[in-house]
């Protein structure tokens, strides 16, 4: 909690300077624009007691809408709210088991614009738990009351729009906080590579 507070601070502060900045050098580069994105998500988690099974990703989706803000013209904050399946899967026993994590998430990013449509983009995401099962041959149990229902992670990320609108993006998320809720079982973040298309209307 503590780091994702300072790493929050540290964002509004850089924001706070860079829109002194644009409001004084580069206003006609200020405006809004929104959008709608969508792709694929490769899920995992890290546990810090794994070693009587192996990890394996989830392939799932996510989808969901943004709002490009242009502080001026190199600096943009963007913020999001979509729908994420994320989880994993491990064998036991030579059975599968697959967790499935479903989360409203909520990034708040910071985008530097580096040449023509290009973005390189960083920022915290709140994450709250909406359904969980883990599905274990054809039985399905719901184990949301073993997670916490709030996810704190970071984003590290790039990104290409066109003139038109249309861009494509990649993303990491790395769960800063355990969402394990069960007492003494050891620590779960989440960990999600993002890769999709967006469009930005009125670019």
């Amino acid at each position: 909690m503590k780091t994702i507070l300072f790493a929050s601070a540290m964002t509004l502060s850089v924001v706070s300077m860079q829109a002194q900045s644009g409001k004084q050098h580069d206003r006609s580069q200020a405006g809004a624009t929104f959008g709608l994105k969508g792709g694929l998500n490769i899920a995992n988690v890290h546990l810090d007691n794994s070693d009587s099974y192996d990890l394996d990703s989830k392939t799932s989706f996510y989808l969901g809408g943004l709002a490009h803000i242009h502080l001026n013209r190199s600096f943009a904050l963007q913020p999001e709210i979509m729908y994420s399946n994320q989880g994993y899967k491990y064998t036991n026993l030579n059975v599968t088991n697959r967790v499935n994590l479903h989360y409203i998430n909520v990034p708040v990013l910071g985008q530097l614009m580096v040449g023509d449509g290009f973005r390189l983009e960083t920022g915290p995401q709140l994450g709250v738990l909406v359904a969980a099962r883990q599905k274990t041959g054809n039985v399905s149990v719901d184990v949301k009351d073993n997670l916490k229902p709030i996810d704190f992670s970071w984003a590290f990320g790039a990104g290409y729009v066109t003139h038109s609108g249309f861009g494509v993006d990649a993303r990491y998320n790395v769960g800063i906080n355990n969402i394990n809720d069960v007492p003494n079982s050891g620590k779960i973040n989440n960990r999600v590579f993002q890769a999709g298309v967006f469009y930005q209307f009125n670019n």
